[in-house]
């Protein structure tokens, strides 16, 4: 039985796939501890896995992200983004660059000597890390550990040719084209990132393991063994890195997390959903349902131009959102607003949601069936947004030239659809999905040689 530690960073939007394809890897005939956050350890006993203590970033997001305890920094980091994301894609993107430098590679001496303490406690025979956790991926360069690398978001996170950067979308949607200068702007400071990184990569393996091979891109280092992407194998998509064994999930999505909804939320959804109304569903991640704005327009639009009832996710803004005068008078028998929802268990009864293309919810619509609506804000939701668009999974718009009419009429052709365009991809995502790329996971690690414990 192969020991394995599964590594993430303490966001929950990173904890839980990670976690479902740990339970994957379990199922296969692994041995299986997840290393996280303490706040994290609910998910290792809730998926059967073994649960480590570890910390790799001092950002953290437990399920809403302006309620998690952050250091005085990071809180103005966060307003600092969220206020970029109004002023467009270019500048929230610009704001990210700028920001990633701390985010990214913070205490990399303090996590190498706390991966090594970890390796000589628990000795797996190989790790499965996060790909965003540039410190941990590091210490396992350092180290010369054997690791499958899992990457969370869109696969051009990976950048594999010489022209990719990290940061800068490799596609952008319909709606949102940023002009020739700005995404001049745009290429400049992720190329700069690209090479600072890189340079400080380089200072702590000449530091730590001066034996070991220089990287030759930060952002590019991977597994050279395996890749895991947890997105569908779309024809278009840029290359995967050449070497590693691309596995591509399709989605790490939880079956048991489609059918359980508690009699509180089964009673209200009965509600919305009285006499055959079908059900929108409304939420912008763990981050983004800060943007209360973009959430109002996208809600009364639904009310106003469809026949629609809503379930609208607002994190620390529900109750401002409900406050509103003109959403305040609605209908309770139309409209739920609340902190926040169990979406993979909803989405079974949405005939639509609304999304900001954030991978999780692009998978898990599309392993429901569930055409959606992209407003995408930043990071790679522009890549996910153009990939929902040319597959013909829904519709995109720009958050911040949303008006309710162009909302409306969104919506009204994706309701009129009733997710028939999803089938296809449907199917073949939910063919694949975790316990497929588990099995093909422990395949190709069980020929990887363990080495002797690092001093």
């Amino acid at each position: 039985m192969p020991r394995v530690v599964v590594v993430s960073p303490p966001f929950r939007s990173h904890a839980a796939p990670l976690s479902v394809l740990g339970a994957a890897l379990r199922d296969a005939g692994a041995d299986v501890t997840l290393a996280c956050a303490p706040a994290f350890a609910d998910l290792a006993r809730d998926h059967g896995l073994g649960f480590a203590e570890l910390t790799v970033t001092r950002n953290a997001n437990h399920g809403i992200a302006e309620r998690t305890l952050r250091a005085g920094r990071e809180a103005e980091r966060l307003r600092e983004f969220l206020d970029a994301t109004r002023d467009g894609a270019v500048a929230a993107l610009l704001t990210q660059a700028r920001h990633r430098r701390d985010d990214l590679l913070a205490d990399p001496d303090r996590i190498l000597a706390e991966i090594r303490d970890l390796d000589r406690r628990a000795r797996p025979d190989w790790y499965l890390v996060d790909q965003l956790s540039y410190p941990v991926t590091l210490a396992m360069h350092c180290l010369d550990l054997p690791y499958a690398t899992f990457c969370p978001g869109h696969p051009s996170y990976l950048p594999a040719g010489p022209e990719a950067y990290f940061g800068l979308p490799y596609a952008w949607p319909d709606s949102v084209r940023p002009e020739p200068a700005d995404l001049v702007r745009l290429r400049d400071a992720a190329a700069g990132n690209d090479r600072a990184f890189t340079e400080a990569f380089h200072h702590v393996v000449r530091r730590h393991s001066p034996g070991r091979p220089l990287p030759q891109r930060a952002f590019a280092l991977c597994s050279p063994h395996a890749v895991v992407f947890n997105y569908p194998p779309l024809p278009w998509l840029p290359a995967a890195p050449p070497g590693p064994v691309a596995v591509y999930a399709g989605h790490c999505t939880a079956e048991s997390a489609s059918t359980g909804l508690d009699d509180g939320w089964q009673t209200t959804v009965a509600r919305l959903t009285l006499g055959g109304r079908p059900l929108v569903l409304i939420a912008f991640g763990t981050f983004l349902s800060a943007r209360h704005d973009v959430l109002r327009t996208v809600t009364r639009a639904a009310l106003e131009c469809t026949a629609a009832s809503v379930i609208v996710a607002a994190g620390d803004r529900a109750d401002e959102l409900a406050r509103d005068p003109w959403l305040a008078a609605a209908s309770p028998e139309r409209l739920c607003v609340a902190e926040s929802v169990p979406q993979q268990a909803l989405l079974a009864h949405a005939a639509v949601m609304v999304h900001h293309g954030g991978n999780n919810s692009f998978t898990e619509c599309l392993t429901a069936g569930v055409p959606a609506l992209v407003l995408p804000f930043s990071s790679d939701q522009f890549a996910i947004a153009h990939d929902l668009e040319r597959a013909g999974l829904g519709l995109s718009r720009d958050p911040n030239t949303l008006d309710a009419e162009t909302a409306g009429a969104a919506l009204r052709a994706l309701l009129a659809t009733g997710g028939h365009g999803t089938g296809a991809q449907r199917a073949e995502v939910l063919a694949a999905g975790p316990h497929r790329a588990a099995d093909q996971l422990v395949r190709v690690m069980r020929g990887v040689p363990r080495a002797p414990a690092p001093s």
